[in-house]
């Protein structure tokens, strides 16, 4: 459970328990629902996290609803989006190992998640995360209900395939962007869970020259 539950359901039991007192029980059971909800929709399940090598999972439960093909910081990106409804669990996790190289947060609108402008226009928070000589960027995007973005890690940080490392409150999405030689294991319609779900592997990275040469010559040697 995510402590905003615990902070959400309590202020809507003192709700409860003031209406309750003034207008009788009837009135204070609205309240007491949205504090149920509450607790519901903060809700933390562990994961089990794969161990594939090169595998970059899901930093959200949700929907995919866009793959394609965009252009960011002069390079090409396989951009996936993953849309949560207010019903997905909404703690975000690293989609794989290594450093936080970048965070840049966005100020701008509250549109509609769905809507392709939301990944430009909409308040966001853009992740670059840099192992194992790949690099992959992800993007916390508020939504027409969300009003907070939260992100626990700092530049220079280490984290793990699947850590939970901040959430989106309330209906968001989230595009994880690759590059484009990465084999692709989703498309448009697939349902996916943090930190669980692989949504593609990464090509190896090309390995330094020398350590080529040196390579073929110890082959060729035997």
């Amino acid at each position: 459970m995510v402590p905003d539950g615990y902070y959400y359901a309590l202020a809507c039991c003192g709700v409860a328990v003031l209406m309750g007192w003034l207008g009788g029980v009837p009135w204070a059971v609205p309240a007491c629902l949205l504090g149920l909800f509450f607790l519901w929709f903060f809700r933390d399940p562990e994961r089990r996290i794969p161990d594939s090598a090169g595998a970059v999972v899901s930093p959200a439960d949700g929907k995919v609803t866009d793959v394609s093909t965009v252009a960011m910081k002069g390079a090409q990106h396989t951009r996936i989006s993953i849309f949560l409804s207010v019903f997905d669990v909404h703690v975000n996790r690293s989609p794989l190992a290594g450093v936080v190289r970048e965070v840049h947060y966005q100020k701008g609108k509250f549109l509609n998640a769905m809507n392709p402008a939301s990944a430009e226009h909409n308040e966001q928070n853009l992740v670059t995360v840099e192992g194992d000589g790949q690099t992959v960027l992800f993007k916390q995007i508020a939504g027409l209900l969300a009003r907070r973005i939260v992100f626990n890690k700092n530049v220079g940080d280490r984290v793990e395939r699947g850590e939970r490392v901040g959430l989106i409150k309330f209906g968001s999405r989230v595009d994880v962007l690759l590059d484009v030689s990465a084999s692709l294991q989703v498309k448009v319609g697939d349902r996916v869970k943090g930190g669980a779900s692989i949504l593609a592997y990464l090509s190896r990275a090309p390995q330094p020259l020398a350590t080529v040469e040196a390579e073929a010559t110890h082959q060729g040697a035997r």
